[in-house]
């Protein structure tokens, strides 16, 4: 098959395109063929072996978590799709090897739901890891209720713009920091936006007099420390970049594979409460260029790669 791949620790320089052997499918496993892999934050990490103390790397590494495509072949122990399912998965094992900006991907069934019928393939790429890590942030980790006032960082961007909708659906006033550019965006997606930079803290005090109740960091750094300042005196803190969350009293989440919370995720997509918006899509053989764009950290929504099966 046809894959993104690197055999050593690096920048977006160290992806290769060729031929890889095809994957092996396990007895909990399915086949897929890769319609749509879309690209996060964390790529980066893994590829420069900021995440090796947690992931051994087997190298060549085919990177990529995220994926959208077409059940081709299911494992001798899955009842839960047959060939032809169109299916989402955050497909994240314990080591670096197998990933998904591929032609195909063997994915355990842990980690897939059914597609939304209502996205694309390149939309419902964008869900599951984006998704994820703000549904669990929001109701495993802030533990929001109907009524609170929600912050959200880089709101405009994948993970912020699914947990801006999120809140939304639960019931939260939300504010989100963006760029001035995604102001008008974040309205559209329900948010109050706020600019970043300096003073934020006061514009946060302004907006909300009685402090923040679940902030939710994604940038770490001064958006942390803002997010402790302005918290209400009850108020839950959680960052899903900074360990230094821990000194102002707030959890660290890392996103986990849950085909129920996958399931629950689609379903919200399916009936229109969580759009996922696409704001570029490359081919495969392009997925450097793909990563590098990311890591600009200025996208609205996410970058997309995707399989072109007509060659």
């Amino acid at each position: 098959m046809k894959a993104i791949s690197y055999s050593r620790y690096g920048g977006a320089e160290v992806m290769e395109y060729g031929e890889r052997p095809d994957p092996k499918v396990g007895p909990d496993s399915v086949l897929v063929k890769v319609r749509a892999a879309a690209v996060n934050p964390v790529d980066r990490k893994a590829r420069e072996g900021l995440l090796d103390a947690a992931l051994d790397a087997v190298f060549p590494v085919i990177p990529g978590w995220d994926v959208s495509g077409v059940v081709v072949q299911p494992g001798i122990a899955v009842d839960e799709f047959a060939v032809g399912d169109e299916v989402i998965g955050y497909v994240r094992e314990d080591f670096l090897s197998r990933g998904t900006f591929a032609q195909y991907v063997a994915a355990p069934v842990r980690a897939l739901a059914r597609k939304p019928l209502s996205l694309s393939f390149e939309e419902a790429a964008g869900l599951p890891l984006a998704g994820l890590t703000a549904y669990q942030v929001l109701h495993r980790s802030l533990r929001i209720r109907s009524g609170d006032t929600v912050l959200v960082h880089a709101a405009a961007g994948g993970v912020g713009s699914l947990a801006v909708q999120l809140a939304r659906h639960a019931g939260c006033r939300v504010i989100g920091t963006a760029s001035a550019r995604n102001h008008e965006h974040l309205r559209q997606l329900g948010a109050e936006p706020v600019e970043y930079g300096d003073g934020l803290a006061d514009r946060l005090r302004a907006l909300a007099p009685d402090g923040i109740d679940a902030a939710f960091d994604t940038v770490g750094g001064e958006a942390l420390r803002v997010s402790a300042q302005t918290l209400a005196p009850d108020g839950r803190l959680t960052s899903i970049t900074d360990a230094e969350v821990f000194s102002y009293g707030g959890r660290y989440a890392f996103v986990r594979p849950d085909a129920k919370d996958l399931a629950h995720l689609a379903e919200l997509a399916e009936r229109g409460i969580v759009t996922v918006h696409v704001d570029r899509v490359f081919p495969l053989a392009e997925t450097a260029e793909a990563h590098r764009l990311n890591e600009q950290g200025r996208t609205r929504g996410k970058i997309v790669v995707t399989v072109d099966w007509d060659d």
